[in-house]
Protein backbone atom coordinates (compact mmCIF):
# COMPACT_ATOMS: atom_id res chain seq x y z
CA UNK A 1 0.00 0.00 0.00
CA UNK A 2 1.38 3.39 -1.07
CA UNK A 3 -0.37 6.44 0.34
CA UNK A 4 0.51 10.12 -0.19
CA UNK A 5 0.31 11.98 3.12
CA UNK A 6 1.63 15.47 2.29
CA UNK A 7 2.97 17.54 -0.60
CA UNK A 8 5.04 20.71 -0.37
CA UNK A 9 6.47 23.11 -2.91
CA UNK A 10 9.99 24.42 -2.45
CA UNK A 11 8.70 27.99 -2.83
CA UNK A 12 5.35 29.72 -2.94
CA UNK A 13 6.80 32.55 -5.05
CA UNK A 14 8.33 31.12 -8.23
CA UNK A 15 11.09 33.04 -9.98
CA UNK A 16 12.04 32.74 -13.63
CA UNK A 17 15.10 30.52 -13.94
CA UNK A 18 14.85 29.08 -10.41
CA UNK A 19 13.91 25.42 -10.09
CA UNK A 20 10.61 24.69 -8.36
CA UNK A 21 10.39 21.29 -6.67
CA UNK A 22 7.40 19.36 -5.34
CA UNK A 23 8.32 17.24 -2.32
CA UNK A 24 6.01 14.30 -1.75
CA UNK A 25 5.78 12.43 1.55
CA UNK A 26 4.31 8.92 1.54
CA UNK A 27 3.50 6.09 3.90
CA UNK A 28 4.21 2.49 2.93
CA UNK A 29 1.94 -0.25 4.38
CA UNK A 30 1.39 1.56 7.65
CA UNK A 31 5.10 2.22 8.11
CA UNK A 32 6.89 5.51 8.76
CA UNK A 33 6.34 8.56 6.57
CA UNK A 34 9.16 8.98 4.06
CA UNK A 35 10.06 11.18 1.11
CA UNK A 36 8.57 9.55 -1.95
CA UNK A 37 10.51 11.47 -4.56
CA UNK A 38 12.30 8.37 -5.85
CA UNK A 39 9.12 6.34 -6.44
CA UNK A 40 8.77 6.61 -10.19
CA UNK A 41 7.35 4.50 -13.01
CA UNK A 42 10.76 2.92 -13.54
CA UNK A 43 11.15 2.35 -9.78
CA UNK A 44 7.67 1.43 -8.51
CA UNK A 45 6.86 0.26 -5.00
CA UNK A 46 4.32 -2.56 -4.52
CA UNK A 47 3.21 -2.14 -8.13
CA UNK A 48 2.53 1.57 -7.80
CA UNK A 49 4.32 4.79 -8.63
CA UNK A 50 3.80 8.56 -8.37
CA UNK A 51 2.89 10.61 -11.42
CA UNK A 52 3.53 14.36 -11.53
CA UNK A 53 2.06 17.19 -13.55
CA UNK A 54 2.69 20.94 -13.60
CA UNK A 55 0.31 23.44 -15.21
CA UNK A 56 -0.09 27.18 -15.46
CA UNK A 57 -3.00 29.53 -16.06
CA UNK A 58 -4.45 31.36 -18.04
CA UNK A 59 -2.83 30.62 -21.44
CA UNK A 60 -3.12 27.41 -23.42
CA UNK A 61 -5.77 25.07 -24.65
CA UNK A 62 -5.42 21.70 -22.95
CA UNK A 63 -7.34 21.22 -19.71
CA UNK A 64 -10.38 22.67 -18.02
CA UNK A 65 -10.50 22.87 -14.24
CA UNK A 66 -13.15 24.75 -12.27
CA UNK A 67 -14.13 26.57 -15.44
CA UNK A 68 -10.58 27.73 -16.14
CA UNK A 69 -8.20 26.67 -18.89
CA UNK A 70 -4.82 25.34 -17.71
CA UNK A 71 -1.74 24.73 -19.84
CA UNK A 72 0.54 21.80 -19.12
CA UNK A 73 4.19 22.84 -18.73
CA UNK A 74 5.83 19.80 -17.17
CA UNK A 75 5.51 16.17 -16.09
CA UNK A 76 8.14 15.79 -13.39
CA UNK A 77 8.54 16.72 -9.74
CA UNK A 78 10.65 19.73 -10.74
CA UNK A 79 9.92 22.65 -13.02
CA UNK A 80 11.94 25.75 -13.85
CA UNK A 81 9.70 28.73 -14.74
CA UNK A 82 10.41 30.52 -18.00
CA UNK A 83 9.65 34.10 -19.09
CA UNK A 84 6.45 32.74 -20.65
CA UNK A 85 5.20 31.90 -17.15
CA UNK A 86 5.49 35.46 -15.78
CA UNK A 87 2.21 36.56 -14.24
CA UNK A 88 0.80 33.02 -14.26
CA UNK A 89 -0.04 30.83 -11.30
CA UNK A 90 1.59 27.39 -11.31
CA UNK A 91 -0.08 24.29 -9.94
CA UNK A 92 1.88 21.13 -9.32
CA UNK A 93 0.02 17.90 -8.72
CA UNK A 94 0.79 14.28 -7.99
CA UNK A 95 -1.16 11.07 -7.71
CA UNK A 96 -0.46 7.40 -7.02
CA UNK A 97 -0.89 5.27 -10.18
CA UNK A 98 -1.31 1.51 -10.44
CA UNK A 99 1.49 0.22 -12.66
CA UNK A 100 -0.62 -2.51 -14.26
CA UNK A 101 -4.00 -0.83 -14.77
CA UNK A 102 -2.60 2.75 -15.16
CA UNK A 103 -5.53 3.94 -13.05
CA UNK A 104 -5.31 6.51 -10.27
CA UNK A 105 -5.26 5.20 -6.70
CA UNK A 106 -6.64 7.74 -4.25
CA UNK A 107 -7.06 11.46 -4.74
CA UNK A 108 -4.94 13.91 -6.70
CA UNK A 109 -2.81 16.12 -4.45
CA UNK A 110 -2.17 19.68 -5.63
CA UNK A 111 -0.09 22.62 -4.48
CA UNK A 112 -0.23 26.06 -6.10
CA UNK A 113 2.06 29.05 -6.18
CA UNK A 114 1.48 32.75 -6.45
CA UNK A 115 2.14 34.38 -9.82
CA UNK A 116 5.54 33.78 -11.39
CA UNK A 117 7.77 36.86 -11.14
CA UNK A 118 10.91 37.79 -13.09
CA UNK A 119 14.21 37.01 -11.45
CA UNK A 120 15.72 40.17 -9.97
CA UNK A 121 18.46 41.83 -11.99
CA UNK A 122 20.36 44.02 -9.53
CA UNK A 123 23.29 46.17 -10.49
CA UNK A 124 26.24 43.76 -10.87
CA UNK A 125 28.94 44.11 -8.23
CA UNK A 126 32.49 43.41 -9.37
CA UNK A 127 35.67 42.70 -7.46
CA UNK A 128 37.99 45.73 -7.58
CA UNK A 129 41.73 45.13 -7.46
CA UNK A 130 43.65 46.95 -4.72
CA UNK A 131 46.99 45.25 -5.44
CA UNK A 132 49.80 46.97 -7.28
CA UNK A 133 50.24 49.49 -4.47
CA UNK A 134 53.88 48.94 -3.55
CA UNK A 135 53.38 46.08 -1.10
CA UNK A 136 54.35 43.24 -3.45
CA UNK A 137 57.91 43.14 -2.08
CA UNK A 138 56.50 41.25 0.88
CA UNK A 139 54.78 38.71 -1.34
CA UNK A 140 56.19 35.45 -2.63
CA UNK A 141 53.11 33.25 -2.35
CA UNK A 142 50.69 32.22 -5.05
CA UNK A 143 48.09 31.30 -2.44
CA UNK A 144 44.87 33.30 -2.64
CA UNK A 145 41.39 32.74 -1.27
CA UNK A 146 38.25 34.80 -0.82
CA UNK A 147 35.77 35.41 2.00
CA UNK A 148 32.24 36.82 2.03
CA UNK A 149 30.46 38.29 5.07
CA UNK A 150 26.74 39.05 5.00
CA UNK A 151 23.97 39.75 7.49
CA UNK A 152 21.03 38.29 5.56
CA UNK A 153 18.17 39.65 7.77
CA UNK A 154 16.42 36.88 9.67
CA UNK A 155 12.82 36.31 8.63
CA UNK A 156 11.81 36.75 12.28
CA UNK A 157 12.95 40.39 12.04
CA UNK A 158 11.63 41.09 8.52
CA UNK A 159 8.38 42.73 9.65
CA UNK A 160 6.14 44.82 7.45
CA UNK A 161 5.81 47.45 10.16
CA UNK A 162 9.59 47.99 9.98
CA UNK A 163 10.14 47.52 6.25
CA UNK A 164 6.79 48.72 4.92
CA UNK A 165 8.46 50.27 1.86
CA UNK A 166 9.37 46.78 0.60
CA UNK A 167 6.60 44.97 -1.35
CA UNK A 168 5.10 42.24 0.82
CA UNK A 169 5.93 39.51 -1.68
CA UNK A 170 9.57 40.66 -1.86
CA UNK A 171 9.77 40.73 1.96
CA UNK A 172 8.47 37.17 2.26
CA UNK A 173 10.97 34.45 3.05
CA UNK A 174 9.72 32.43 0.08
CA UNK A 175 11.13 35.13 -2.20
CA UNK A 176 14.07 36.35 -0.17
CA UNK A 177 15.65 32.94 0.35
CA UNK A 178 15.91 32.38 -3.39
CA UNK A 179 17.27 35.85 -4.08
CA UNK A 180 19.77 35.63 -1.22
CA UNK A 181 21.02 32.23 -2.40
CA UNK A 182 21.35 33.53 -5.96
CA UNK A 183 23.43 36.46 -4.72
CA UNK A 184 25.60 34.49 -2.27
CA UNK A 185 26.61 31.69 -4.64
CA UNK A 186 27.10 34.23 -7.42
CA UNK A 187 30.08 35.72 -5.58
CA UNK A 188 31.92 32.34 -5.68
CA UNK A 189 33.63 32.99 -2.34
CA UNK A 190 35.77 30.23 -0.85
CA UNK A 191 34.55 31.04 2.67
CA UNK A 192 31.10 32.47 3.45
CA UNK A 193 30.15 33.97 6.82
CA UNK A 194 26.43 34.68 7.28
CA UNK A 195 24.74 36.34 10.23
CA UNK A 196 21.05 36.26 11.25
CA UNK A 197 20.50 32.77 9.87
CA UNK A 198 17.44 31.19 11.48
CA UNK A 199 17.95 27.68 12.86
CA UNK A 200 15.13 26.20 10.78
CA UNK A 201 16.29 27.99 7.65
CA UNK A 202 19.81 26.68 8.12
CA UNK A 203 18.58 23.09 8.42
CA UNK A 204 15.89 23.23 5.74
CA UNK A 205 17.44 25.55 3.18
CA UNK A 206 20.94 26.97 3.49
CA UNK A 207 22.79 23.82 4.53
CA UNK A 208 21.35 21.57 1.77
CA UNK A 209 21.37 24.28 -0.90
CA UNK A 210 24.93 25.41 -0.23
CA UNK A 211 26.02 21.76 -0.21
CA UNK A 212 24.75 21.51 -3.80
CA UNK A 213 27.19 24.30 -4.66
CA UNK A 214 30.16 22.54 -3.07
CA UNK A 215 30.13 24.04 0.44
CA UNK A 216 30.34 22.42 3.86
CA UNK A 217 28.31 24.16 6.57
CA UNK A 218 28.82 24.89 10.26
CA UNK A 219 26.19 26.62 12.40
CA UNK A 220 26.11 28.17 15.86
CA UNK A 221 22.82 29.55 17.10
CA UNK A 222 22.42 32.22 19.71
CA UNK A 223 21.92 31.22 23.32
CA UNK A 224 18.47 31.30 24.86
CA UNK A 225 18.82 33.14 28.18
CA UNK A 226 17.23 36.39 26.99
CA UNK A 227 15.53 35.21 23.80
CA UNK A 228 11.78 34.81 24.24
CA UNK A 229 10.73 33.56 20.81
CA UNK A 230 10.35 30.24 19.07
CA UNK A 231 13.37 27.95 19.44
CA UNK A 232 13.16 27.04 15.75
CA UNK A 233 13.41 30.64 14.62
CA UNK A 234 16.28 31.75 16.84
CA UNK A 235 19.06 32.97 14.59
CA UNK A 236 22.78 32.50 14.65
CA UNK A 237 25.95 32.52 12.57
CA UNK A 238 26.59 30.10 9.71
CA UNK A 239 30.01 29.57 8.16
CA UNK A 240 30.43 27.75 4.85
CA UNK A 241 33.62 26.75 3.07
CA UNK A 242 34.31 25.14 -0.28
CA UNK A 243 35.09 21.48 0.16
CA UNK A 244 37.50 21.53 -2.79
CA UNK A 245 39.54 24.34 -1.20
CA UNK A 246 39.47 23.69 2.56
CA UNK A 247 38.94 20.98 5.10
CA UNK A 248 37.55 21.38 8.59
CA UNK A 249 40.08 21.17 11.44
CA UNK A 250 38.06 22.32 14.44
CA UNK A 251 35.36 24.77 15.45
CA UNK A 252 33.73 26.02 18.58
CA UNK A 253 31.19 28.60 19.58
CA UNK A 254 31.99 31.40 21.97
CA UNK A 255 28.94 32.49 23.97
CA UNK A 256 29.21 36.01 25.33
CA UNK A 257 26.81 35.08 28.11
CA UNK A 258 29.56 32.99 29.72
CA UNK A 259 31.92 35.84 30.67
CA UNK A 260 28.82 37.88 31.55
CA UNK A 261 27.76 35.28 34.10
CA UNK A 262 31.28 35.30 35.54
CA UNK A 263 30.77 38.98 36.35
CA UNK A 264 27.25 38.50 37.69
CA UNK A 265 27.85 35.56 40.04
CA UNK A 266 30.04 37.40 42.61
CA UNK A 267 27.43 40.12 43.07
CA UNK A 268 25.74 39.97 46.46
CA UNK A 269 22.30 41.53 46.23
CA UNK A 270 19.55 40.18 44.00
CA UNK A 271 18.92 43.71 42.72
CA UNK A 272 22.52 43.98 41.54
CA UNK A 273 22.33 40.56 39.94
CA UNK A 274 19.10 41.37 38.11
CA UNK A 275 20.42 44.71 36.91
CA UNK A 276 23.64 43.16 35.64
CA UNK A 277 21.80 40.22 34.07
CA UNK A 278 19.40 42.46 32.18
CA UNK A 279 22.24 44.59 30.83
CA UNK A 280 24.88 41.96 30.04
CA UNK A 281 23.05 38.78 29.04
CA UNK A 282 22.12 39.29 25.39
CA UNK A 283 22.58 35.82 23.80
CA UNK A 284 25.09 37.00 21.18
CA UNK A 285 27.68 34.50 20.03
CA UNK A 286 30.80 34.12 17.92
CA UNK A 287 31.72 31.16 15.77
CA UNK A 288 35.39 30.27 15.45
CA UNK A 289 36.39 27.84 12.72
CA UNK A 290 39.90 26.61 11.88
CA UNK A 291 40.32 25.42 8.32
CA UNK A 292 43.22 23.74 6.53
CA UNK A 293 43.74 24.53 2.87
CA UNK A 294 43.83 21.69 0.37
CA UNK A 295 46.54 23.57 -1.48
CA UNK A 296 50.05 24.22 -0.19
CA UNK A 297 52.11 27.36 -0.03
CA UNK A 298 54.96 26.88 -2.50
CA UNK A 299 56.48 30.31 -2.13
CA UNK A 300 60.19 31.12 -2.09
CA UNK A 301 61.88 29.75 1.01
CA UNK A 302 58.85 27.61 1.76
CA UNK A 303 58.81 23.82 1.63
CA UNK A 304 55.12 23.56 0.85
CA UNK A 305 53.66 23.87 4.31
CA UNK A 306 49.88 23.59 4.41
CA UNK A 307 48.00 26.82 5.05
CA UNK A 308 45.65 27.01 8.03
CA UNK A 309 43.31 29.92 8.66
CA UNK A 310 41.20 30.90 11.66
CA UNK A 311 37.80 32.30 10.64
CA UNK A 312 35.64 34.11 13.19
CA UNK A 313 32.02 34.89 12.37
CA UNK A 314 30.10 37.01 14.88
CA UNK A 315 27.09 39.22 15.45
CA UNK A 316 27.58 41.76 18.25
CA UNK A 317 24.69 43.20 20.26
CA UNK A 318 22.46 45.57 18.33
CA UNK A 319 21.31 48.05 21.02
CA UNK A 320 22.93 51.41 20.33
CA UNK A 321 22.78 52.52 23.97
CA UNK A 322 24.77 49.48 25.16
CA UNK A 323 28.19 50.56 23.97
CA UNK A 324 29.72 49.11 27.14
CA UNK A 325 28.21 45.69 26.38
CA UNK A 326 29.47 45.76 22.79
CA UNK A 327 32.99 46.59 23.97
CA UNK A 328 32.79 43.91 26.65
CA UNK A 329 31.81 41.29 24.06
CA UNK A 330 34.55 42.19 21.58
CA UNK A 331 37.21 42.50 24.31
CA UNK A 332 36.41 38.98 25.49
CA UNK A 333 36.42 37.66 21.93
CA UNK A 334 39.84 39.15 21.22
CA UNK A 335 41.20 37.47 24.35
CA UNK A 336 40.07 34.11 22.97
CA UNK A 337 41.55 34.81 19.54
CA UNK A 338 45.03 35.33 20.98
CA UNK A 339 45.35 31.54 20.99
CA UNK A 340 45.28 31.60 17.18
CA UNK A 341 47.76 34.42 16.59
CA UNK A 342 50.27 32.14 14.82
CA UNK A 343 48.00 31.44 11.85
CA UNK A 344 46.27 33.80 9.39
CA UNK A 345 43.11 35.18 10.91
CA UNK A 346 39.83 36.61 9.66
CA UNK A 347 37.25 38.27 11.91
CA UNK A 348 33.99 38.86 10.07
CA UNK A 349 30.52 39.96 11.01
CA UNK A 350 27.98 42.55 11.96
CA UNK A 351 29.51 44.50 14.83
CA UNK A 352 26.66 47.01 15.15
CA UNK A 353 29.20 49.80 15.61
CA UNK A 354 30.18 52.59 13.25
CA UNK A 355 33.71 53.62 12.24
CA UNK A 356 35.16 55.84 14.91
CA UNK A 357 33.31 54.07 17.72
CA UNK A 358 35.29 52.66 20.63
CA UNK A 359 34.57 49.14 19.41
CA UNK A 360 35.89 49.90 15.93
CA UNK A 361 38.98 51.55 17.42
CA UNK A 362 39.67 48.51 19.60
CA UNK A 363 39.44 46.10 16.68
CA UNK A 364 41.16 48.21 14.03
CA UNK A 365 43.86 49.97 16.06
CA UNK A 366 44.31 47.69 19.06
CA UNK A 367 43.38 50.34 21.64
CA UNK A 368 40.77 52.85 22.74
CA UNK A 369 41.49 56.46 23.65
CA UNK A 370 40.77 56.81 27.39
CA UNK A 371 38.81 59.96 26.59
CA UNK A 372 36.56 58.31 24.02
CA UNK A 373 32.92 59.30 24.70
CA UNK A 374 31.74 55.68 24.42
CA UNK A 375 33.65 54.88 27.63
CA UNK A 376 31.41 57.26 29.57
CA UNK A 377 28.63 54.67 29.30
CA UNK A 378 29.67 52.06 31.87
CA UNK A 379 27.09 51.75 34.67
CA UNK A 380 28.42 48.37 35.84
CA UNK A 381 32.10 49.29 35.67
CA UNK A 382 32.83 46.41 33.26
CA UNK A 383 35.26 48.51 31.22
CA UNK A 384 37.44 49.44 34.17
CA UNK A 385 40.32 49.96 34.09
CA UNK A 386 40.06 51.26 30.53
CA UNK A 387 43.76 50.54 30.05
CA UNK A 388 42.81 46.87 29.59
CA UNK A 389 41.00 47.73 26.35
CA UNK A 390 43.83 46.82 24.03
CA UNK A 391 45.21 43.87 22.08
CA UNK A 392 48.28 43.07 19.99
CA UNK A 393 46.61 41.06 17.23
CA UNK A 394 47.68 42.48 13.82
CA UNK A 395 44.09 43.12 12.71
CA UNK A 396 43.25 45.55 9.91
CA UNK A 397 39.89 46.28 8.29
CA UNK A 398 39.97 44.89 4.76
CA UNK A 399 37.91 47.65 3.19
CA UNK A 400 40.35 50.35 4.30
CA UNK A 401 42.54 48.97 1.49
CA UNK A 402 40.38 51.06 -0.83
CA UNK A 403 42.19 54.02 0.71
CA UNK A 404 45.42 53.04 -1.08
CA UNK A 405 43.78 51.91 -4.32
CA UNK A 406 43.39 53.89 -7.51
CA UNK A 407 39.63 54.45 -7.71
CA UNK A 408 37.44 56.52 -9.92
CA UNK A 409 35.49 59.40 -8.41
CA UNK A 410 32.26 57.38 -8.68
CA UNK A 411 33.53 54.69 -6.30
CA UNK A 412 35.77 56.97 -4.23
CA UNK A 413 32.73 58.80 -2.85
CA UNK A 414 31.42 55.50 -1.45
CA UNK A 415 34.41 55.50 0.93
CA UNK A 416 34.59 57.67 4.04
CA UNK A 417 37.46 60.14 3.47
CA UNK A 418 38.72 59.94 7.06
CA UNK A 419 38.33 56.30 8.09
CA UNK A 420 38.55 54.79 4.56
CA UNK A 421 35.73 52.48 5.61
CA UNK A 422 32.58 52.11 3.49
CA UNK A 423 30.06 54.90 3.98
CA UNK A 424 27.21 52.40 4.00
CA UNK A 425 26.85 48.68 4.73
CA UNK A 426 23.28 48.94 6.09
CA UNK A 427 20.57 51.18 4.67
CA UNK A 428 17.11 51.42 6.23
CA UNK A 429 14.71 54.21 7.14
CA UNK A 430 16.07 54.08 10.70
CA UNK A 431 19.81 53.67 10.07
CA UNK A 432 22.20 54.54 7.28
CA UNK A 433 25.82 53.73 7.94
CA UNK A 434 28.51 51.10 8.36
CA UNK A 435 28.42 48.33 10.94
CA UNK A 436 29.79 45.32 9.01
CA UNK A 437 33.49 44.55 8.64
CA UNK A 438 36.03 41.99 7.54
CA UNK A 439 39.19 42.22 9.66
CA UNK A 440 42.33 40.27 8.73
CA UNK A 441 45.79 39.63 10.16
CA UNK A 442 48.02 41.99 8.20
CA UNK A 443 51.26 40.16 9.10
CA UNK A 444 50.22 37.07 7.15
CA UNK A 445 47.63 38.24 4.62
CA UNK A 446 47.21 41.12 2.20
CA UNK A 447 44.13 42.26 0.32
CA UNK A 448 44.13 41.56 -3.40
CA UNK A 449 40.63 42.75 -4.28
CA UNK A 450 37.38 43.88 -2.69
CA UNK A 451 33.74 43.58 -3.69
CA UNK A 452 32.63 46.99 -4.87
CA UNK A 453 30.27 48.99 -2.68
CA UNK A 454 26.80 50.11 -3.65
CA UNK A 455 26.09 53.76 -4.29
CA UNK A 456 23.51 55.31 -1.97
CA UNK A 457 21.64 56.60 -5.02
CA UNK A 458 21.07 53.00 -6.10
CA UNK A 459 19.84 52.06 -2.64
CA UNK A 460 17.51 55.07 -2.50
CA UNK A 461 15.71 54.06 -5.68
CA UNK A 462 13.52 51.72 -3.63
CA UNK A 463 13.51 53.93 -0.51
CA UNK A 464 15.82 51.63 1.44
CA UNK A 465 16.84 48.00 2.01
CA UNK A 466 15.53 45.36 1.66
CA UNK A 467 13.98 45.70 -1.77
CA UNK A 468 13.20 43.55 -4.80
CA UNK A 469 16.85 43.51 -5.97
CA UNK A 470 18.58 43.19 -2.59
CA UNK A 471 16.92 40.97 0.00
CA UNK A 472 18.62 42.12 3.21
CA UNK A 473 18.89 45.41 5.05
CA UNK A 474 22.68 44.99 4.84
CA UNK A 475 24.94 44.61 1.82
CA UNK A 476 27.41 41.77 1.36
CA UNK A 477 31.13 42.42 1.82
CA UNK A 478 33.79 40.26 0.17
CA UNK A 479 37.57 40.27 -0.02
CA UNK A 480 40.22 38.24 -1.80
CA UNK A 481 43.42 37.69 0.17
CA UNK A 482 46.93 36.62 -0.71
CA UNK A 483 49.17 34.86 1.77
CA UNK A 484 52.31 36.75 2.76
CA UNK A 485 55.45 34.69 3.09
CA UNK A 486 58.61 35.97 4.71
CA UNK A 487 61.65 35.51 2.47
Amino acid sequence: MLIITKVRLSSEIPLVGFELKLSVYVMLSGGPIINGGDITESRPVSGRFIRYNCTNIPDGTTRKRDGETWFEVGRSKTYTPTPNDIGHVLTCECVVVDLETRSYVGKIYTSSTSSVVPAPSPTPRRMISVSGTGLESRISSGVTFSVLSYNILSDAYAKAEIYGYCPSWALSWAYRKQNLLREIVGYHADIVCLQEVQSDHFDDFFSPEMEKHGYQAIFKKKTMKAFGGNMKTIDGCATFFRRDKFEHVRDFGFEFNEPAHSLIEPLVSSAQKNNAFNRLVKDNIAQIVVLAAKFSNQGIGNSGKQLSVCVTNTHINVHQDLTDVKLFQVHKLLAVLKAFVKIPMLVCGDFNSIPGSALHSLLAYGKVDPGHPDLAVDPLGILQPTSKLNHDLPLVSAYTSFGRAVLGLEHRRRIHPVTNEPRVTSYTEEFVGTCDYIFYSADSLMVESLLELLDERILRRNTALPCVEWSSDHIALAAEFRLITKN
